[in-house]
């Protein structure tokens, strides 16, 4: 049986359709969160509001066709929920006197600086390149066209490539423009 039928049924009330079209997704769904939040506790919250959401507006769905792209953009929504609450508390372990602070020398994750971007480039650029997402796939996930997540996609690799090089030179301006 494919996707369509299955969710054809979910939305008739076949209980056992939905729980099949989660598992089919729950391996993707799960390296999407991480790729997001990277903390398992927030994978399994933002899964299971997934879940629910998608469980109970299932029947607010209108093309049957899309939805895998439409339990993952509740998903993002979840993850981007989630990782706006945790950006505004600030762990003390993690606060660092001054003097602490890493030299220029010290490798660079490009995650983390993926991770200072603003939440629409951070989303595109993890969805497309951390998951292989095809563009006009993240596109429609981002409710944008192809040709805009393409002209995103290409500010944003200069912006991530204007702080490499700024960490590079031991510069830190980790502006969002």
């Amino acid at each position: 049986m494919d996707i369509q039928q299955q969710v054809q049924q979910a939305q008739s009330g076949d209980h056992h359709a939905f729980v099949e079209l989660m598992k089919h997704m729950e391996a993707r769904l799960y390296r999407i969160a991480l790729a997001i939040v990277k903390k398992k506790e927030d994978i399994v919250d933002a899964m299971q509001e997934t879940i629910i959401k998608a469980y109970e507006s299932l029947s607010t769905l209108r093309e049957t066709a899309f939805f895998e792209t439409w339990v993952i953009r509740i998903l993002i929504n979840e993850c981007n929920a989630i990782w706006r609450k945790r950006q505004r508390v600030i762990p003390f372990a993690e606060i660092r006197p001054a003097s602490a602070v890493s030299s220029a020398y010290e490798a660079v994750d490009i995650r983390q600086l993926v991770d200072q971007l603003e939440e629409d480039k951070r989303q595109l650029i993890i969805l497309h390149y951390f998951q292989d997402i095809p563009l006009k796939q993240v596109a429609d996930m981002m409710n944008i066209s192809e040709g805009t997540a393409k002209t995103r996609l290409h500010r944003t690799r200069k912006l991530l490539s204007c702080w490499l090089e700024d960490h590079e030179e031991g510069g830190r301006t980790y502006e969002h423009k």
